[in-house]
């Protein structure tokens, strides 16, 4: 009923396949639904969320390039320390100049860029190492480990 797309494969992620230059590909273990992610611009962790869509690794839904919704498939790093976003701007002219943090609502309108070559869809999957821009400066990494850690598309 679960399956992956015919070009996948399971693999243990620490055997030497992993580690061979020659491999071309994901680089790293599929994301998944819960697969931790981190923004430089934020305080705290945060995992990705994923809308089931028929692709699953381990049970769990498969993310794509498209998985960027705000407080859908992107919670909240906690507080933001952007110096772009407008609510820290506010926060700190309030205080007089002294940088104080907002609440964190991450604003994500390009894709996340994925170096996959896997689609669902015809959209690349996410993996370990996909990075998207938040519209306040900051960079969000799945940072992993993936829930799917020993599923991997070559």
């Amino acid at each position: 009923m679960h399956q992956l797309p015919s070009d996948c494969r399971r693999i243990n992620p620490l055997t030497p396949a992993r580690r061979d230059p020659s491999m071309v590909g994901m680089p790293g273990p599929v994301a998944v639904l819960g697969t931790p992610m981190f923004c430089d611009m934020g305080f705290f962790p945060s995992v990705l969320i994923v809308e089931p869509m028929g692709v699953f690794a381990n049970d769990l839904p498969a993310g794509t390039i498209l998985d960027i919704i705000p407080e859908v498939n992107i919670p909240s790093f906690g507080l933001c320390h952007s110096p772009l976003n407008p609510e820290v701007i506010a926060l700190t002219a309030a205080a007089l100049g002294v940088p104080v943090p907002a609440p964190c609502i991450p604003i994500v309108v390009d894709p996340w860029i994925s170096p996959s070559n896997v689609l669902i869809d015809g959209l690349p999957i996410l993996t370990e190492g996909s990075v998207c821009e938040c519209l306040w400066a900051g960079t969000i990494v799945l940072t992993g480990p993936s829930p799917a850690m020993n599923v991997e598309a070559i």
